[in-house]
């Protein structure tokens, strides 16, 4: 909801409690108990940035959010908030799109491997060091020999021909082990189980498609459905982690401006931040230290202020703290410990509000005209103006089959990358299937009289990852073919054994 120009309106104290959008990119921090009103606080704020024009994504855990497509309805409830606080009850929609990593309830979302990253692809997979050693390894070898890796059967690929040749590759990349890659194998395996493949490929999601306004300037909001994707809480979080380090990327320096291009809500924040390794831990951090920059706002959604570290804590500058309860000693921790991040008002105990609120209430403190915290205040949230609650599926497919990008990213690409060169090399087609003499494309007779002139130091140079020059390595049947040639070549001569082979390589390829 608007309030006057420049402003969102969260609530009502003893006055009305705005965020000011110029410092709306010094990210957030919405905190709460299990139905204490985060998801309508989250909502409210949703509204508000596509209003003024703010692009919006926002992880839907719930299928809650989705409501912000369809127009609220006049229940008493909203209608009473509304006059509480001061403000009309005008039902109000907004431009939705619908994404999902599994391409059920929304367009599909993937990344290319390459664009994950070994550090990302490592906590994903949860490796260790020695293996998250190898995966580097693995991308550093893809990238030296130009080898693109889009997809999980391209890692698979450079894995296995990391292991088929790890004596040759350990003096230059140090040691690699059939044990380490067997490991991150299995792991990729359990992945794919877990449709995590369906995330891998192209076409990549483009930023731009998220950065969006409707034809009334206002800003698109962007819901990815994470109600299936929980099931895999890892691969939600380094989604998401990976979907921040592209805008960071990609987005250039813009300073501080008098709004967002873009409002980035990372629901269940606690899953990004549970055992990860410090590397991710000091990633994150600065990530959300210098995208600001990018005039990118990253708002926190999660239970427990204690889920998010302190240093990331540090940079989130506008609050709001819905009720807690103390029923344990870590509960009564977290409450002390919210209660410590606020700018104290005389007017009450912090400490003892925060578990004495109501539903729709909260304590909420933002930033200044100079950066500065407000005094923590008691507030009455604002009520969502669009529909509270999920909508229908039909109500969903309507919005997907109305989205200007209906068809970009549905239909998977699969073009010509590590996979399909690894299996070139050694004389098979994609499908596993050999290639055919006098087929072309680097079959095995094509390749045969570059073997038999290795043996003079005359071999055609690999383009392979771990050759450093030498020869492309060959499967058996290439072996047993090249040892037949030279046995005849060595029986009746030189000169009578080429002619032989050239008249066996003659008729097998056509050529006389």
């Amino acid at each position: 909801m608007m309030a006057e120009d420049g402003t969102i309106l969260i609530g009502k104290s003893w006055k009305p409690e705005s965020l000011l959008l110029k410092l709306a990119n010094r990210h957030g921090l919405v905190t709460g108990a299990t139905g204490t009103g985060k998801t309508v606080t989250l909502q409210v704020l949703a509204e508000g940035f596509a209003r003024h024009g703010v692009p919006v994504f926002a992880a839907d855990i719930k299928g809650d959010l989705s409501g912000i497509a369809a127009p609220g309805d006049s229940k008493p409830p909203f209608v009473k908030r509304a006059q509480e606080i001061g403000v009309p009850y005008e039902p109000d929609q907004f431009t939705t799109v619908f994404w999902d990593v599994f391409g059920e309830q929304g367009h599909p979302v993937r990344a290319t491997i390459s664009e994950m990253g070994p550090l990302l692809l490592s906590r994903l997979l949860d490796l260790n060091d020695t293996q998250e050693g190898v995966l580097n390894i693995a991308f550093r070898i893809a990238d030296e020999n130009k080898m693109l890796l889009l997809d999980l059967k391209d890692l698979r690929a450079v894995l296995a021909h990391i292991a088929e040749n790890a004596a040759s590759l350990t003096t230059q990349y140090g040691n690699v082990s059939a044990q380490s890659v067997g490991a991150i194998q299995r792991q990729l395996l359990v992945l794919e189980n877990q449709k995590g493949q369906m995330f891998f490929g192209e076409p990549a999601l483009e930023i731009g498609d998220l950065m969006r306004t409707d034809r009334d300037g206002r800003g698109v909001v962007n819901i990815m459905a994470a109600d299936k994707l929980m099931a895999n809480p890892r691969l939600y979080a380094t989604f998401l982690l990976w979907l921040l380090s592209e805008l960071f990327e990609q987005l250039p320096e813009v300073g501080d401006l008098d709004k967002p291009k873009l409002v980035f809500f990372f629901d269940e924040a606690h899953l990004l931040f549970n055992g990860a390794p410090k590397v991710l831990l000091t990633a994150v951090e600065q990530v959300v230290r210098l995208i600001r920059s990018k005039g990118v706002g990253v708002y926190f959604v999660t239970q427990n202020p204690l889920d998010i570290p302190d240093t990331v804590l540090a940079q989130l500058g506008n609050r709001v703290q819905h009720a807690l309860r103390a029923f344990t000693p870590r509960d009564q921790k977290a409450v002390r410990a919210a209660a410590e991040t606020f700018r104290q008002n005389p007017k009450f105990k912090t400490e003892e509000a925060i578990t004495q609120l109501a539903v729709g209430e909260a304590l909420t403190s933002t930033l200044e005209g100079k950066g500065t915290p407000t005094i923590v205040e008691r507030t009455l949230i604002a009520p969502a103006m669009a529909q509270v609650g999920p909508i229908t599926p039909q109500q969903r497919q309507q919005a997907i089959d109305a989205s200007p990008l209906k068809g970009k990213y549905e239909t998977m690409i699969d073009r010509d990358s590590a996979y399909e060169m690894l299996m070139e090399r050694k004389g098979l087609r994609p499908d596993g299937s050999p290639v055919e003499a006098g087929a072309g494309g680097g079959g095995i007779m094509d390749t045969i009289g570059g073997w038999l002139g290795g043996a003079a130091g005359g071999g055609k140079p690999a383009t392979g990852p771990g050759s450093r020059g030498g020869r492309v390595p060959q499967t058996m049947t290439e072996k047993i073919i090249t040892s037949a040639a030279r046995s005849v070549a060595s029986s009746v001569g030189r000169q009578i054994g080429n002619a032989i082979l050239r008249g066996v390589l003659g008729s097998m390829t056509g050529k006389r």
